[in-house]
C-alpha cells in the first residue's frame, strides 16, 4: 500500500504509539490528533485506511456518511473499548469496515491491514 495510513486520536500519546508500531511493520503512517486535520489530510494527500479512535473523538453518523461520500474507496478501521455504539448504528454497518477493541491487537489490526493491502492489489 503505497498511500499512508492516517490514524486519528486525540491522544496525542496514543495516537504516536501506534503509529510507530505500524511503521516497524513497514506501514506509512500519518498521525492526526482531530476531526478537522483529518478533513485537511485528505486534501493534501489520498488514503486507503483511516484508523479512527471512536471512543475520543466527536463522531457521528453524519460524519462518516459525509467521510465515505467525499473518500469512496477509503476503509475505515474504529478503535473502542465500548463492545457497542447505538449511536453509530448506520456507521457500522454501512460505512466502518471493522472495529476493534482498545487495547489493540497488533496481530489482528495487521491482518487487516494485509487483506486490504491484497484487496488493493487485485483492483
Amino acid at each position: 500500500m503505497e498511500e499512508p495510513i492516517v490514524v486519528v486520536n486525540g491522544n496525542e500519546a496514543a495516537c504516536l504509539e501506534l503509529c510507530s508500531s505500524l511503521q516497524k511493520e513497514h506501514f506509512r503512517t500519518t498521525p492526526v490528533h482531530s476531526l478537522m486535520a483529518l478533513e485537511g489530510e485528505f486534501q493534501k494527500t489520498l488514503c486507503r485506511v483511516v484508523i479512527l479512535d471512536l471512543d475520543n473523538l466527536p463522531v457521528d453518523n453524519r460524519f462518516f456518511r459525509e467521510l465515505k461520500r467525499k473518500n469512496p474507496r477509503v476503509h475505515i478501521v474504529g478503535l473502542s473499548s465500548r463492545p457497542f455504539h447505538p449511536e453509530l448504528e448506520e456507521a457500522m454497518s454501512r460505512h466502518i469496515s471493522s472495529c476493534l477493541s482498545k487495547p489493540v491487537d497488533m496481530e489482528e489490526l495487521l491482518y487487516w491491514l494485509k487483506s486490504v493491502c491484497q484487496e488493493e492489489t487485485k483492483v
